[in-house]
């Protein structure tokens, strides 16, 4: 199946050609037919699935019939970084149509946004917060609303945002079209699919797997000595940009302020942060100003940052979902990336279900100093000496060639243009002395 097949507008097709969609993923190939009739879908789908064009490209086709200037499609989102991301995609998507579309979320004046609303836009992506701030202050209009788009349930109900879309559909006109997008399906995600959705159709892709470009890495670990152990991990392995995953905003923050502290290139990503903050994390990572950024698993979505060579799982996830999620963002575009989780006996139950979905198990590492906790479950993998995919020996030690590529390490840490690759810390002088720094 080709998106030639989907007959959109000819308006839209140019948006899907200059974005050069050829052959459709398989939640667009079963959720766009579905919402190009005009049924309510409730789709179980991951992030990176290509489930915004599933639900855009349709919208776009929709909206170009009938009135400009009202507010036709609203998509719920739970960050405000996952919702720029649906406005970007729809901006470049929809291009030659004309329509227009806008962001609402708070951590920024609201007074900007409402001058937009009063200039008209066809399309509104917003955070459930300040969209009810503007349905309080009465300055959008959602009377010509034709579809509800509620993206990221599972996020929005961990969230505590239930509530909040609850008070929202009442707001809005009975006839409507409502889609709803999942990474999960949680019992309570269930119960509201089926007080907003009229005889939904059930579209669901399988979890997708973890590139095979990913190696995956468990590190045995006592809770006290995690932060510890991620700093001899950054000191020995050579690496690119680090994705580290914390469990809590307030993790995030002071791991991010330690990191600081101790040389490192690092930014924090969690919901304390003003806007203009968060969006600061984001470029400085994007464009090599920070070479580690600490978020937690909601900062993080949204987040679609290329060249990730090391995502660690500081805090192990809540899910194995969530694992796939945190993961799939290094190894892309065939490039290599490792995955390296730090782990407590508490882990063990969480290990196991990793695997189940993994398909294998993961290889236990261990470094010099860490030993690992003595009531840890014998793995079916057994513990290494930390090794690195870069080629490093053990803590400490480093090999001057490699077999297979005939060249000194000195030269395989240097991208294509020949400049030396972030591995850890910026290099000190060899006598400088840590009270000197």
């Amino acid at each position: 199946m080709e998106f030639t097949e989907f007959n959109f507008h000819p308006k839209v097709a140019a948006g899907v050609a200059a974005a050069g969609y050829v052959t459709p993923t398989p939640i667009q190939s079963r959720a766009i037919p579905t919402i190009l009739e005009g049924r309510d879908v409730m789709g179980l789908a991951q992030t990176g699935t290509g489930k915004t064009a599933a639900f855009a490209l349709p919208i776009l086709h929709r909206l170009m019939n009938g009135s400009r200037g009202h507010t036709r499609a609203l998509i719920v989102a739970p960050t405000r970084e996952l919702a720029e991301q649906i406005h970007t995609e729809i901006g470049n998507l929809g291009k030659a149509t004309g329509l227009r579309s806008i962001t609402i979320y708070g951590g920024v004046s609201i007074n900007p946004q409402i001058a937009r609303l009063r200039q008209g836009a066809e399309i509104v992506v917003a955070c459930p917060g300040r969209l009810l701030d503007h349905i309080k202050q009465k300055t959008i209009d959602l009377s010509h609303l034709d579809v509800l788009v509620l993206d990221e349930a599972d996020q929005m109900f961990d969230m505590g945002f239930l509530p909040d879309i609850r008070r929202l559909l009442k707001h809005l006109p009975a006839q409507r079209q409502t889609l709803l997008f999942s990474a999960t399906m949680p019992q309570e995600i269930r119960g509201l699919a089926k007080e907003v959705l009229r005889d939904p159709e059930m579209v669901q892709v399988d979890l997708v797997a973890p590139a095979v470009t990913v190696s995956h890495a468990l590190y045995p670990v006592d809770e006290a000595r995690k932060t510890d152990l991620l700093l001899a991990l950054l000191e020995h392995t050579d690496t690119g940009s680090v994705l580290v995953f914390t469990r809590t905003k307030h993790r995030a923050k002071r791991l991010g302020e330690k990191l600081v502290k101790d040389g490192y290139k690092a930014a924090s990503l969690q919901g304390n942060l003003s806007q203009n903050r968060r969006q600061a994390a984001l470029d400085g990572f994007r464009d090599g100003r920070h070479q580690i950024l600490v978020a937690t698993d909601i900062a993080a979505r949204g987040i679609d940052v290329s060249k990730v060579s090391h995502v660690i799982n500081f805090d192990m996830p809540n899910t194995a979902e969530a694992y796939i999620h945190r993961i799939g963002r290094t190894g892309r575009a065939t490039r290599s990336g490792d995955a390296f989780t730090l782990v407590t006996i508490a882990d063990r139950a969480m290990e196991r279900a990793i695997e189940r979905t993994l398909g294998r198990s993961i290889e236990r590492r261990s470094l010099d100093g860490f030993a690992a906790p003595t009531d840890t479950a014998t793995s079916l993998t057994p513990s290494k000496t930390h090794r690195n995919s870069r080629g490093c020996q053990p803590t400490g030690k480093r090999e001057y060639g490699n077999a297979s590529s005939g060249k000194p390490a000195s030269d395989r840490s240097k991208n294509s243009r020949g400049q030396r690759r972030f591995s850890g810390r910026p290099s000190k002088p060899a006598a400088a002395s840590s009270a000197g720094q």
